[in-house]
């Protein structure tokens, strides 16, 4: 009897080993393509290998996020088991085209507060990933532009109206930071690219000699414009991101991007393997990077502080 439910199993266990499961990742930006590799072989390592039992689908919204629904579509509409979606706007996306396809996010601020998740240690639902602490950020952001520029007294906030998760919990957290540190805050708001000279401008206008500039994928786009107005009008300037320092920003300190994106993959791999995404908790990012661009201090007149060299995850020369 044994010896025939083996036989009678063998079948059904070659067929499983064979089968292909399909995923769908959802991008931002063309530029973060670049950690499709990194993905695919953090998978492999899980076991699930590209060409042989998993086959993963690509869409980049490039920066336009009012593609988002009809990409979160196409994968639905490919029998995706599950979609990874890389930012608040497409995971809310994924979320309303997905129906009952789990989504697993990456790169998004507020997850309980934009709708994906019930509670972080409870999602409910068919959403889960990882919260990269956006809101969090900005008093860090803020104390080390103090430590450079000991005189400022009013900073900026590059803020899109329309952008969910450039404004409120940001703004707010931007705000308790100023306060401790005996700062005046101001919202300039820019929405389009030609948008951003003209908050430079009321920003000069209104005396700030700083300026935090949080995610969103306009800013990221425009990253070097941002850091060409930022020197011509003499402006400190604060990132989350290490590519915005690398375009010429000032400081930045954030949790490391590509990490938050890979985690995703254990996820990914639960999932395929059976589990809930209602009972896999939102993780919370735990690698954070500090980045300082000396170059761009000096041409401002700054002068980067030890403490704040030592820090530095990388000093850009």
């Amino acid at each position: 009897m044994l010896a025939l439910a083996a036989l009678a199993a063998a079948p059904l266990a070659r067929g499983q080993a064979g089968r292909v499961r399909r995923i769908g990742v959802l991008l931002p930006a063309r530029i973060n393509e670049g950690l499709l590799k990194p993905y695919r072989e953090r998978l492999a390592a899980l076991g699930w290998v590209e060409g042989r039992n998993l086959a993963i689908e690509v869409r980049n919204a490039e920066h336009r996020h009012e593609r988002a629904a009809a990409l979160a579509g196409e994968l639905v509409g490919l029998k995706c088991e599950v979609i990874v979606a890389a930012s608040t706007a497409l995971a809310l996306a994924a979320k309303r085209a997905a129906g009952d396809t789990p989504v697993v996010f990456a790169w998004v601020s507020d997850p309980v507060g934009s709708g994906l998740v019930k509670s972080l240690g409870r999602p409910g639902g068919n959403l889960t990933g990882l919260s990269n602490l956006v809101f969090e950020l900005a008093p860090k952001q803020l104390e080390l532009l103090k430590a450079v520029a000991p005189r400022l007294q009013r900073v900026a906030v590059l803020t899109d109206a329309r952008f969910q998760g450039t404004r409120g919990p940001f703004n707010e957290a931007a705000a308790r930071g100023a306060a401790v540190l005996g700062l005046s805050l101001l919202e300039v708001d820019a929405g389009t690219a030609d948008g951003i000279e003209r908050a430079f401008a009321a920003a000069v206008h209104e005396r700030a000699t700083a300026m935090i500039i949080p995610p969103h994928p306009l800013y990221g786009e425009q990253r070097s414009r941002i850091a060409r107005l930022a020197l011509r009008h003499r402006i400190a300037t604060a990132f989350q991101f290490r590519s915005f320092v690398a375009a010429g920003g000032l400081v930045s300190y954030g949790t490391d991007l590509a990490d938050g994106f890979l985690r995703t993959a254990a996820y990914v791999d639960k999932i395929l393997r059976g589990a809930k995404p209602a009972d896999l908790p939102v993780e919370q990012s735990d690698r954070f990077e500090l980045i300082v661009n000396r170059k761009t201090a000096r041409e401002l007149g700054l002068t980067i502080p030890q403490s704040v060299l030592l820090q530095a995850t990388e000093v850009i020369e």
